[in-house]
């Protein structure tokens, strides 16, 4: 297998997203994950652009990396200065990582007009930058800011600045498709020529934005033609429309076309990293992302599960588990038998896809989703249903009602509930109270403290996501309302729902919903450590 070495900027250039911004202790985390994957180089910043950056570097250096090599970026020396004068330079030294990306013009119009520098002016920047550096023992890689605009408008010139970084001691020439408007033909002939002209002397290497979405392709078409140094963000955020997502183009690199970028064991910890980062940068993951995403193997139409549960090889293009994923079945009014089957057999074997109980619960799925239910994001409360339909479900508690009040205004933070239920547990009436920010989260406080006696483990849980879905706009404040709310217990997560035209109902049914699942699973625990 050929080589490719990974270069990820989440830390960098994907920090320069829209609402993304990280602590040194977050940055420190990523770095970590990174490592752990196995990429070759981590870019973690400019640490001549704010203090935060030089603090990180500074705490970097503590790091005992086990794959991966930490980088410095910056940019050539201002026009007018030498590189010991240059203070972003000397801030780039001190950050003291053995690779440093420097990154420099190598468009024409970008060196007169926006530089104000003579084009020689440029070239010698990028030359004397290199050598400054590689003469201080720096492996220098070097960004080709804007090359495949340049190389459109004056190749010539944008073949000069490559040759000015070579000789400067550059050991990779990273082709930088900056405002990623680029069509992959234009890429791949582009990369094709820098490779046939400086490959054998240094590494050619490719990083692309998404403006026109063609970022993995690019990165891809690049790698076909040459190239042999791919950066990019690991998740694909960043600036305007985002980064080359690493995510993909490893998966794609490494599964299908045969190149080697990160060790053959760390393929399959693909997806949990990318989930640890998007914790970290606090950002879903966004779920219809390939290979990684929550829906990237997920399967919703019957035909489509039937053939799937028969052999998947039909429906998809790797086995989940190789990157870590996992493949779901969604429950719907369009899933047909074979869903109902795979889910109703997890709890009993016997039934078949022509029993009679089959049928039924089709049907009573497709009338709840008619209502308003959507089954397909609340596997909790589906399996209660399917529990309820072949008898292994039984109520942990029977309710005599409940009430909520709002009173406003009683405290300074805003609007304060407060909620009353009466109920039933193992023959016993209990009766509790409960205060909260909503009549929501006073009806939670209510219900755990009726069942904790009865049931310890309910304190464990905890409500993680509540969301509201008005489900007919049409009828104003008096539309029907799904609620779903997600819950953990800090080892499993689950959602539930509820529907009703009024939201405190619906999101007392989603709350029962979540407690009895919790409380089902804590037998079931129980029952196999006894066997």
């Amino acid at each position: 297998m050929k080589n490719v070495e990974i270069l990820d900027s989440t830390l960098r250039d994907g920090s320069q997203g829209e609402g993304i911004s990280y602590s040194v202790q977050d940055k420190i985390h990523i770095v970590e994950a990174l490592d752990e994957l196995g990429v070759r180089y981590i870019e973690a910043g400019n640490p001549g652009s704010n203090p935060k950056d030089m603090e990180f570097f500074q705490r970097a250096k503590e790091l005992k990396l086990k794959t991966a090599e930490m980088v410095a970026f910056g940019s050539t020396r201002r026009r007018d200065c030498s590189c010991a004068e240059d203070s972003n330079l000397q801030s780039l030294l001190s950050a003291d990582t053995k690779t440093v990306v420097i990154f420099g013009k190598t468009w024409d119009f970008q060196a007169t007009e926006i530089l104000h520098a003579s084009l020689e002016e440029n070239l010698e920047m990028i030359r004397d930058t290199c050598a400054y550096l590689t003469g201080r023992g720096r492996n220098v890689i070097f960004d080709a800011e804007h090359f495949f605009t340049g190389y459109k408008a004056n190749a010539e010139y944008a073949m000069k600045a490559l040759e000015a970084a070579v000789v400067g001691g550059a050991t990779v020439l990273c082709l930088c498709e900056t405002k990623g408007g680029a069509m992959i033909s234009e890429c791949a002939a582009a990369v094709k020529a820098v490779t046939e002209k400086f490959g054998s002397a240094v590494k050619v290497g490719i990083h692309t934005h998404n403006d026109s979405g063609l970022a993995v392709a690019n990165s891809l078409v690049a790698v076909e033609n040459g190239a042999t140094h791919v950066q990019g963000v690991l998740l694909g955020f960043g600036e305007r429309t985002g980064n080359a997502n690493l995510s993909t183009i490893i998966a794609d690199l490494q599964i299908k076309m045969g190149y080697k970028c990160i060790a053959d064991e760390n393929i399959k910890h693909l997806t949990p990293i990318c989930k640890r980062v998007a914790e970290i940068t606090n950002i879903p993951l966004d779920t219809g992302m390939p290979y990684v995403g929550q829906n990237a193997f997920t399967h919703k139409a019957g035909m489509h599960i039937d053939a799937v549960l028969k052999n998947p090889f039909a429906y998809e293009h790797i086995e989940p588990e190789t990157v870590g994923n996992e493949r779901v079945f969604l429950m719907s009014e369009v899933a047909g038998r074979s869903m109902i089957i795979e889910k109703i057999q997890k709890f009993d074997p016997s039934i078949t896809k022509s029993s009679p109980l089959v049928s039924d619960l089709i049907k009573q799925v497709k009338e709840l989703e008619h209502q308003g239910y959507q089954f397909e994001g609340a596997d909790g409360s589906f399996e209660l249903l399917v529990r309820k339909a072949i008898g292994k479900y039984q109520p942990f508690f029977t309710l005599h009602y409940y009430k909520s009040t709002d009173e406003y205004p009683l405290i300074e933070k805003g609007l304060y509930s407060f909620a009353q239920i009466k109920i039933d547990v193992e023959g016993t009436t209990r009766l509790a109270a409960g205060e909260g920010n909503g009549p929501v989260n006073a009806l939670d406080v209510a219900l755990r403290s009726a069942l904790k006696k009865f049931y310890p483990s309910v304190e464990q849980i905890h409500l993680t996501d509540y969301k509201v879905r008005v489900l007919d706009g049409k009828s104003a404040t008096a539309s029907k309302v799904r609620v779903l709310i997600e819950s953990t217990d800090g080892t499993s997560t689950w959602s539930t729902m509820g529907v009703s035209c009024d939201v405190v109902e619906a999101s007392w049914l989603a709350l029962v919903d979540s407690f009895e699942y919790k409380l089902i699973k804590d037998i079931e625990k129980k029952y196999q450590k006894i066997m």
